[in-house]
């Protein structure tokens, strides 16, 4: 973006003060982003209500991290955020106490289940290898069905 915009100030003015730039242009940009990415999910790539209803309780930096995959990728689908120590036996299976899908102790949840079903192998290596690069934590593994579960690991 600062690049464009030095071009085009280059182009307008015969200048370029790239701090300037940054300051007016990028940084708006990049705010104005971030604060989209942490309130917002579309309907459409939510599983349900209840998914787009636990959206706030994620981690910050795995809402920031996803909603730029949603850019590349509009046919993500999020089947699974928070849950609680119910909900295990509901799926038929046991509850696991170190879940990070269960709100940690900074208050938010740290993994997300996104839905393979439909979706090219290729594809979904992509994601899983888009979300490894942003140092998230990866694994395809089949719980209720078959799924990627994406966490930010505790530290």
């Amino acid at each position: 973006m600062t690049a464009y915009a030095a071009w085009v100030s280059h182009r307008l003015t015969g200048r370029v003060n790239v701090l300037v730039l940054v300051r007016r242009v990028a940084l708006p940009l990049v705010l104005a982003y971030c604060g989209y990415a942490l309130i917002y999910l579309s309907s459409g790539n939510a599983k349900s209500d209840q998914v787009r209803a636990y959206y706030g309780s994620l981690h910050p930096l795995l809402r920031v991290v996803l909603s730029t995959w949603i850019l590349v990728d509009k046919d993500i689908l999020i089947t699974d955020l928070a849950r609680r120590r119910t909900d295990y036996a509901a799926m038929g299976m046991r509850p696991n106490d170190g879940s990070l899908h269960y709100v940690q102790g900074d208050g938010y949840v740290h993994a997300v289940d996104l839905r393979t079903r439909g979706r090219s192998e290729v594809k979904d290596r992509l994601v899983q290898l888009y979300f490894w690069s942003a140092g998230l934590g990866t694994l395809r593994h089949v719980g209720t069905a078959d799924h990627l579960h994406v966490e930010l690991p505790l530290r």
